[in-house]
């Protein structure tokens, strides 16, 4: 969901207990894990083309160390760098892909520049200027050609002359940009090099058909209107073409894609020969996939390779991988099976074997041994609860894992798949950075982060495990008050999101998730957060379980945690509150509504009021349209259910929220007027979907005090 990726900022994270006597301050608990909190870190971890030596980012430079000799050396800095900028000094280290030990390229001060070492020194190889409102620039994989998008149009820069791809006058025709189907389906970009860099693969999204949509700008006098498109579920939607063109002809075709024209085209993937555009073709229904295979000179339609439908949805969100040095065999992932796995498929063959299997997921493909035919990744096999390190032979399905600690693993794989960068965390450890032989599986630390919080006063946390209606285990975790009495009785707040594409509970650093909920602690309450059917990383049964009725099992599974509460001689259930953001702040408003009987206290951040306001891509997937579906849609819908508030509800919303948009909440005040209710508000402005930055603290400051004044007394 598109709510997930912003509710983020209020995401359970994990911790320990440690007695000691100091309190955060607010802006500590609210920002200080980004600030004076932060658990050390190893930045811009990169490993060198060869394998055999790893870079990071230090004050002043870049660091190169040889993984063998473990010998470490200046690999640039920013000394050398500003020698070069007269005019404009570079006030911090840029961010430099680096294409081997001697050679690399930024973006900064508003152009692109390359540099390369020469001697012990480094110099500026070659620079380009950027016009100011360039935006999505994407270096191509010749280090040298680069695309990137002015306003609605795409240019592609070859040796210092930029080039004009599209002209389209029209704003609302926008070429080359990531927002295509509103980010959902895993895109994250609009511009698709060819492997050999002779040709650019770009999205074309005409959305002049879908109804304009104002967001007010109220910082300036008098207030400016400033329109977006933004397809309701049920309503027109934009149309989404793929250009492709070629860089020496100047020259574009269109692949000669058939179907609906509000269809979804994702997983875009190149060939890596540059022959061919593979495109998964997802019918506005989403229950249809086509992965279509097309002439990348032509644009002609080639073959179909294979389809999946499902009676739901079908959800691609990942490109073709293809194997090391093979144009014919590439790694697909399928939730075909109800839970994301590895499958094999030859371009010929067609469907060669399905590599990994069983009831857990694959999360993330990090790369190839090539040597010893091995695919890496990160999964949920030992526990949803983590994310752990395996390499799988992908002829003979021998299976390993790669680490032996518990926690949330990432990996970063080294070119030749020789060595692993793992770094992890767990209720008990900050941060550890380890570097892994994928042979021998033996590991040299490289980081022990210490604890930034060892002086604080930490509350104890318990993992708890509950069961759904259906048997269905469900985790969540309870964190006590510190100076916790177990014959007192105490406010508790249920914290939750429980949407798609998001899981609050795992084993992670700081056990609590959000020093906000240890701050709430320090002061006297319960926090209960849990993740109930419908949430993230728990299979396709699970996931779907909320399919056409969004809100009601959430709700079901939400009541077992509530029963949990009332349960503890020590939690007060006559005090019992809720708070959530985005489908967090949807789930919280229909507590508060649809079981009013239940909490005292609900505050509810930038909420789904009427899911017919929500985006098609999103809401059609888990809700079918209003007009297949409007008995779902009616029972979600909050707006006539305003008169069951018992309890006191605080409403909160960015008043440039173009995700879940302002009229959400406006027409809930509204539907409150007409009904008599009252109820608390307070916008944002200046802020889209959530209150990011040094006014978080204002709105924490806010969510607090409404609980301490209602719930706590």
């Amino acid at each position: 969901m598109k709510l997930y990726r912003f509710s983020l900022l209020m995401v359970v994270l994990g911790g320990s207990v440690f007695a000691q006597t100091q309190k955060y301050t607010m802006a500590e608990a609210v920002n200080g894990l980004r600030s004076n909190l932060a658990v050390k870190n190893i930045s811009q971890f990169s490993w060198t083309g060869d394998g055999k030596s790893y870079i990071q980012a230090v004050k002043g430079g870049y660091l190169i160390t040889d993984i063998k000799t473990k010998k470490q050396d200046t690999l640039v800095s920013l000394t050398q760098l500003n020698r070069h900028f007269a005019d404009k000094k570079l006030k911090a280290v840029p961010p430099i892909k680096f294409t081997g030990n001697s050679q690399g390229y930024f973006n900064a001060n508003d152009q692109m520049a390359w540099v390369e070492k020469s001697g012990s020194d480094w110099k500026i190889k070659n620079s380009v200027s950027l016009e100011e409102d360039a935006t999505n620039v994407k270096v191509f994989s010749d280090s040298q050609t680069f695309a990137y998008i002015i306003k609605n149009n795409l240019y592609v820069n070859r040796n210092g002359k930029a080039i004009a791809v599209t002209n389209d006058p029209n704003e609302n025709i926008v070429n080359g940009g990531s927002a295509v189907h509103r980010n959902e389906f895993g895109i994250d970009t609009g511009i698709f090099p060819s492997p050999n860099s002779e040709n650019v693969a770009f999205y074309r999204m005409d959305q002049t058909m879908v109804t304009d949509y104002p967001v007010i700008d109220w910082s300036v006098t008098p207030a400016e209107n400033h329109n977006i498109k933004y397809p309701m579920a049920g309503k027109t939607s934009h149309e989404v073409t793929l250009g492709v063109f070629n860089i020496k002809n100047q020259s574009t075709a269109f692949l000669k894609i058939e179907g609906e024209k509000d269809q979804y085209l994702t997983a875009v993937t190149w060939s890596p020969d540059s022959k061919y555009i593979f495109v998964g073709v997802l019918n506005r229904g989403q229950n249809h996939l086509k992965m279509n295979q097309y002439d990348a000179v032509t644009g002609d339609f080639v073959k179909t390779l294979f389809e999946e439908t499902n009676s739901k949805y079908v959800e691609p969100q990942h490109p073709l991988v293809f194997f090391p040095n093979s144009t014919t065999d590439f790694i697909w992932q399928s939730q075909r099976t109800g839970y994301n796995h590895l499958f094999h498929y030859s371009l010929e063959k067609g469907l060669v074997a399905q590599i990994t299997k069983g009831d857990w997921l694959v999360t993330d493909v990090l790369g190839f041994n090539e040597k010893k035919k091995e695919i890496y990744f990160t999964s949920t096999k030992e526990t949803p609860l983590e994310r752990h390190l395996y390499k799988i032979n992908w002829a003979s399905f021998k299976m390993q894992r790669l680490d032996d600690a518990a926690g949330m693993h990432t990996g970063i794989l080294s070119n030749d798949g020789n060595y692993l960068y793992d770094i992890y965390s767990n209720a008990d450890t900050p941060k550890i950075a380890n570097i892994i032989n994928t042979g021998t599986l033996k590991y040299e630390n490289i980081l022990t982060a210490e604890n930034p919080l060892k002086n604080y006063q930490r509350p104890e946390i318990k993992n708890i495990e509950m069961k759904a209606d259906d048997g269905t285990p469900l985790y969540g975790k309870i964190i006590l008050p510190t100076n916790f009495d177990p014959n007192k009785k105490y406010p508790a707040i249920v914290y939750l999101y429980n949407g798609p594409h998001l899981q609050l509970v795992t084993n992670t650093f700081p056990a609590s998730g959000n020093l906000w909920y240890e701050y709430m602690a320090q002061n006297g309450y319960i926090i209960f957060t849990m993740d109930g059917r419908g949430s993230s990383n728990r299979g396709l049964k699970f996931e779907q379980a909320v399919f056409r009725n969004l809100g009601t099992t959430e709700m079901n599974d939400q009541m077992k945690g509530v029963e949990y509460l009332k349960s503890l001689p020590y939690v007060d259930g006559e005090k019992l509150g809720i708070h959530g953001w985005s489908f967090g702040g949807f789930m919280t408003t229909s507590f508060m509504l649809r079981h009013p009987e239940v909490f005292k206290v609900g505050v509810a951040g930038g909420p789904v009021i009427d899911w017919s306001m929500y985006e098609i891509m999103y809401t059609e997937r888990y809700m079918d349209t209003p007009q297949e579906n409007p008995q779902g849609y009616k029972t979600a819908n909050l707006l006539d259910k305003v008169q069951n508030l018992k309890g006191k509800l605080l409403m909160i919303h960015g008043a440039q929220d173009d995700v879940v948009v302002w009229q959400h909440s406006v027409k809930f005040l509204k539907s409150a007027v007409d009904n008599g209710v009252q109820l608390d508000y307070f916008v944002y402005p200046g802020h889209p979907h959530n209150v990011t930055g040094k006014d978080r603290v204002h709105l924490m400051q806010k969510v607090t005090d409404y609980f301490d004044q209602y719930l706590k007394k």
